[in-house]
């Protein structure tokens, strides 16, 4: 078993930051690839971001100038920077982790998930 934590969400304006940490635990596995994803009251969850081992990135087209993802192998978390928050910016942001070699955007591929944080962003 993986777990995993996330914290730094919270309440902001538009146009602040936040930087969301994800913190994995439990047995010795290769995770290729550490992701978020959000989801919105009466939505689906939808990917974020993601970083391979190497640390390759994506974007969701919708982030990509504003969100930059990170990842320390050494210290097993992934952040996440969140710049110039938008109102539809707010949802509850989970962290997965995919023990597949291949990359994807898709919810039911990724291996573990986190518990969740809330992020709001205000108008």
């Amino acid at each position: 078993q993986v777990q995993l934590v996330e914290s730094g969400g919270g309440l902001v304006q538009a146009g602040d930051s936040l930087r969301l940490s994800c913190a994995a635990s439990g047995r010795a596995v290769v995770i290729y690839y550490m992701g978020w994803f959000r989801q919105a009251p009466g939505k689906e969850r939808e990917f974020v971001a993601a970083i391979s081992r190497n640390s390759n990135t994506y974007y969701a087209d919708d982030v990509k100038d504003r969100f930059t993802i990170s990842r320390d192998n050494a210290k097993n978390t992934v952040l996440l920077q969140m710049n110039s928050l938008k109102p539809e910016d707010t949802a509850v942001y989970y962290c997965a982790a995919d023990l597949s070699p291949g990359m994807t955007t898709t919810v039911r591929t990724y291996d573990y998930w986190g518990q969740g944080t809330q992020v709001t962003v205000s108008s």
